[in-house]
């Protein structure tokens, strides 16, 4: 999303980011210049939470008129995407560290009183483009083919099905509407690229889609991630069972976030680097579909 150096001292090196009015790897695509700027705000707000700011870099400056972030090094990291490819699970530490995180991240800023630094509506405009609205248009100038061929066929039933263009625009309400009593600050793009594994231990970045919404979208993401990555199923019990639901968690919401995001991630822009055969996407799909009855 973001221009991002590592710069190196005599004392030390500093990650110094910068978020610009369009995608760094998408040109193309405009996106709010200011979001660094939320994302340093986050930062901020978890610093004294212990848990939450042992797991993420440290905010050592901010430069909003230029939306530029200077954050701690956190030294040679890979992020989790190798988690897509055959063969590669998830530890139960890790697992359980991912699922601890969120818990302390949901239950800590629940609130009747949603602080409005933390509506970030540009960004949910945009990101609400790309999960509810773009992969399920059937003429959207994606060849789908191009990503694999036979893809494009599999995606039409989906994009031709107006009862769930309808169930997934009604999902798409939701993660736009303005924050409600109850609502909690969420991460906003919970998935294995925004998890880091330096040498002491797991880490949290890029919470530049942050906002105050329902918890079920966080855990949705992450358990849709975890399918998409053919994680066993002990391990997507781990962090069901592991998880602390706020007050008011909707089973049948969450299920909806993990649905679309599977579909979106199967036939949208946003493509991963997953090795899934044309069968085990179109099974994806269905369950995917499944779980908006």
């Amino acid at each position: 999303m973001n221009y991002t150096l590592r710069v190196r001292t005599a004392v030390r090196t500093l990650i110094v980011k910068q978020s610009r009015g369009y995608v760094e790897k998408y040109p193309s695509i405009a996106a709010p210049a200011n979001r660094a700027v939320i994302e340093g705000r986050f930062y901020d707000a978890v610093q004294h939470i212990p848990m939450l700011a042992e797991q993420m870099p440290q905010l050592l400056g901010m430069d909003e008129a230029n939306n530029i972030l200077v954050l701690e090094d956190l030294g040679e990291a890979s992020d989790y995407l190798w988690l897509y490819r055959p063969g590669q699970t998830l530890t139960d530490a890790d697992a359980l560290a991912l699922t601890a995180y969120l818990s302390e991240l949901h239950t800590h800023f629940q609130t009747h009183t949603p602080n409005p630094v933390f509506a970030n509506s540009e960004m949910r405009v945009l990101n609400h483009e790309h999960i509810f609205n773009y992969p399920f248009l059937e003429n959207n100038g994606l060849n789908l083919d191009t990503i694999q061929t036979g893809l494009a066929e599999l995606a039409l039933p989906y994009q031709r099905d107006n009862v769930l263009r309808d169930k997934v625009a009604q999902l798409g309400h939701v993660y736009t509407a303005n924050a409600q009593p109850g609502s909690t600050l969420l991460h906003g793009d919970y998935y294995p690229g925004s998890w880091l594994q330096p040498a002491n231990g797991i880490k949290i970045i890029d919470p530049e889609f942050c906002f105050y919404g329902p918890a079920e979208f966080d855990l949705g993401v992450m358990l849709a991630h975890l399918m998409l990555a053919q994680q066993p199923a002990e391990t997507i019990e781990t962090v069901l069972n592991s998880y602390t639901k706020p007050v008011g968690f909707s089973e049948t919401l969450c299920q909806q976030f993990t649905g679309v995001e599977i579909m979106r991630r199967l036939i949208g822009l946003a493509q991963l680097p997953v090795s899934l055969s044309l069968d085990e996407k179109r099974e994806l799909l269905e369950v995917a579909k499944s779980m908006f009855i």
